[in-house]
């Protein structure tokens, strides 16, 4: 499952540009939002993968999200369903859901109703990408619980997208080989530090 590839599609200009449209936030915002709270969802989408009691119903989620044309990013989300994307934020982020979007919201600056704007727009996107991943991994037979734990073990989303997100890529290429601590670290804007403990604590 390639991380950085769902990073680079779901921080592209026109994911970004849609979703400013879509939301009424501006693209700045938008950006800040998603390079926060990726790794929060990504995390809840790992705990929905690997607990015994969603597993089978988040495989088929995935299942049928991997189904959409996301072909034409603009298009995909000038008609997402902001309802259903609303849901599946509930789902990924469990009980944690309130004081993720309350830390976002204050590490970036952005309203929380925007916040949930923002992520509840991004959201069906987001499983459909992760769906498709899902499909075209080789490695099938150990199950979807398995390819999140080992993606995310293997794979510091932080510093993927502070590579994405600053203009210093030499940066971020320099970082990527580096696993997970658990530490904040600080980036050149900001937008790739994500308060990784507290999501600890939310997300198990």
């Amino acid at each position: 499952m390639d991380l950085k590839k769902i990073a680079s599609t779901l921080l592209s200009s026109d994911s970004i540009s849609e979703l400013s449209n879509v939301t009424g936030s501006s693209k700045s915002d938008v950006k800040k939002v998603l390079s926060s709270a990726i790794p929060a969802l990504l995390n809840g989408a790992n705990s929905q993968a690997n607990d015994k009691n969603t597993t089978e119903s988040f495989t088929k989620a995935l299942s049928d999200h991997a189904k959409d044309d996301t072909s034409n990013l603009a298009s995909f989300l000038g008609n997402v369903d902001l309802a259903d994307g609303a849901k599946i934020v509930t789902h990924l982020l469990g009980s944690g859901k309130s004081d993720v979007t309350k830390s976002v919201s204050k590490e970036t600056g952005v309203s929380s109703k925007n916040t949930n704007q923002i992520l509840s727009a991004v959201a069906p996107l987001l499983m459909s990408l992760l769906g498709k991943q899902a499909d075209e991994d080789d490695d099938k037979e150990s199950g979807v619980g398995a390819l999140f734990s080992s993606l995310l073990d293997n794979v510091d989303i932080g510093d993927i997208i502070g590579g994405l997100t600053s203009t210093n890529t030499s940066t971020g290429t320099a970082k990527k080989k580096k696993k997970k601590t658990g530490k904040k670290e600080s980036s050149n804007s900001g937008i790739g530090s994500i308060v990784s403990g507290l999501l600890g604590k939310l997300l198990k």
